[in-house]
């Protein structure tokens, strides 16, 4: 029996990340990390233009050396979204960030990203909340099982989710006590069940931001599969407010995989899903090519609309309810559903054509291309449907 259940996203503070805000009701904007030397302005920023133009909406770089302090001021100029600053082990690159923002408000950068089990102390970890909260810039911080602090280890013996948790609230407790509340806060892992445990115990006990990835995910094809199973867990969950998908190799497609996986987990619909049927053995008309040819015609858009392209009539009309527009197709021919209602017999030969027609005069019918699962999901004050 078919049933629904609704789960709400984990409310969290907003913390202000350049031009974006992270938390409360906004998106879960999709972030990267550049591959390249960052002193190497040309080509990080290279690089970042090509990350902006697949969609990229945060953007991190890594500060190993001065000379990447020095880079930052230039980067940040030449680029259109907000930049972080990647500090691992040097605490001393950090301040040398935050000392990069001018008391007049340009910035060489937009956030930091620590992770304070790696700097050294926790004196390091005051120094460097200190100067941020005076600069007024936002912190990440991270926890990852390879950093856990000496008598956490000692406590829990291993590298457990309770760990990493106790490990991300004692640092908030020690910025809250110096004033300072910009944080957002990641717990990756490399393990999916540890992740999903890290993080679900995170949103029961703090407010602040996520930052969701799994970490050290793999090759590009194994690592899309991990980190849609880990991240998309997490977010159907409620949780996450920024996420990155950590790919091996060009940063690029990461950027797709990201919205991709929140595009199927309905968190953020921003170009048409199309829905097919697995081929069977009723199957009589080419839908591997009809797919294909629909999805090419309509990499363009970004209207948050549901196609259903089905191969044969036997599901055609249940399933085509679920979709703002579909067809369902046999023996050289088909139906063109509106919202479940027939409205237009077809040739196989003419299916796509006459698809592509009815998504123009739904745009035209429905402004904003408004589909009927986002109209549910505001009706449910943000809310995630989620049918079985």
């Amino acid at each position: 029996m078919a049933y629904s259940t609704t789960v709400t996203r984990h409310k969290t503070r907003e913390v202000a990340v350049g031009d974006h805000v992270v938390g409360g009701e906004n998106p879960i904007w999709v972030q990267s990390m550049t591959t390249t030397n960052t002193f190497d302005v040309a080509e990080t920023i290279a690089q970042i233009h090509r990350l902006e133009e697949a969609g990229c909406e945060i953007i991190r770089v890594t500060i190993p050396k001065k000379e990447d302090v020095e880079a930052c001021k230039l980067i940040r100029d030449q680029i259109n979204i907000p930049l972080i600053a990647d500090i691992h082990y040097d605490y001393r690159m950090a301040l040398a960030c935050l000392d990069a923002v001018t008391s007049s408000g340009k910035r060489a950068l937009d956030k930091i990203r620590i992770n304070p089990g790696n700097i050294g102390s926790t004196e390091r970890f005051k120094e460097i909340v200190r100067k941020a909260k005076d600069k007024g810039v936002p912190m990440r911080i991270g926890v990852n099982s390879g950093s856990l602090e000496e008598d956490l280890i000692v406590k829990y013996g291993f590298p457990c989710p309770e760990a990493m948790v106790e490990s991300a609230l004692r640092h908030i407790e020690t910025a809250e006590k110096l004033g300072y509340h910009d944080m957002i806060i990641s717990l990756k892992a490399s393990h999916v069940p540890t992740a999903l445990e890290c993080y679900t115990l995170y949103a029961s006990k703090a407010d602040y931001p996520t930052h969701v990835g799994i970490t050290e995910a793999g090759s590009r094809e194994y690592g899309t599969l991990k980190s849609a199973a880990g991240i998309g867990a997490i977010v159907l969950r409620g949780i996450g407010d920024t996420i990155r998908v950590s790919l091996l190799g060009d940063p690029v497609p990461e950027i797709a995989v990201g919205f991709d996986i929140l595009r199927a987990c309905d968190r953020r619909v921003n170009r048409p899903e199309i829905v097919a049927c697995p081929t069977c053995g009723r199957l009589d008309i080419d839908l591997e090519r009809i797919v294909a040819e629909v999805e090419a015609k309509m990499a363009h858009l970004k209207d948050p609309l549901r196609i259903s392209i089905l191969g044969c009539l036997v599901n055609g009309f249940g399933e085509a309810k679920e979709a703002d527009l579909g067809i369902a197709a046999g023996a050289g021919k088909g139906v063109i559903f509106k919202r479940g209602v027939p409205i237009r017999n077809v040739l196989e030969a003419d299916m796509v054509e006459a698809l592509l027609e009815e998504v123009g005069r739904f745009a035209e019918e429905t402004p904003a291309l408004e589909s009927y699962q986002a109209k549910q999901k505001a009706k449910a004050g943000n809310a995630l449907h989620v049918l079985n």
